[in-house]
């Protein structure tokens, strides 16, 4: 803002002078809330890690390897892997007779 006073019409003064007064009362406000509390704001200090147990650990990837085991254990293919599709010689010719070859 490299407005001068000169620059600034009765108006916008007036308007400068209303926010600075609504600024002075919520900073009022906040201080007497500040104070009712003792004046500070606590601020939580660095998170904790949670520590795991290794008997839970060890349940939990017990329950992982169970779960591997049962996608395996159905298909004789690896999990995720797809069979290639294969077109008809139908949709081949519909294919070829569109133009799209």
């Amino acid at each position: 803002m490299n407005t001068t006073l000169s620059a600034i019409t009765v108006k916008q003064l007036q308007k400068v002078i209303k926010i600075k007064a609504k600024l002075e009362a919520l900073q009022e406000k906040l201080e007497d809330v500040l104070a009712l509390d003792g004046g500070e704001i606590p601020i939580p200090s660095g998170t904790r890690k949670r520590r795991m147990s290794a008997s839970a650990r060890a349940r939990i990837s017990a329950a992982q390897r169970a779960r591997w085991a049962k996608i395996r254990g159905t298909s004789k293919e690896k999990p995720g892997k797809q069979t290639r599709r294969k077109m008809s010689a139908a949709g081949r010719a519909a294919i070829a007779a569109a133009g799209f070859t």
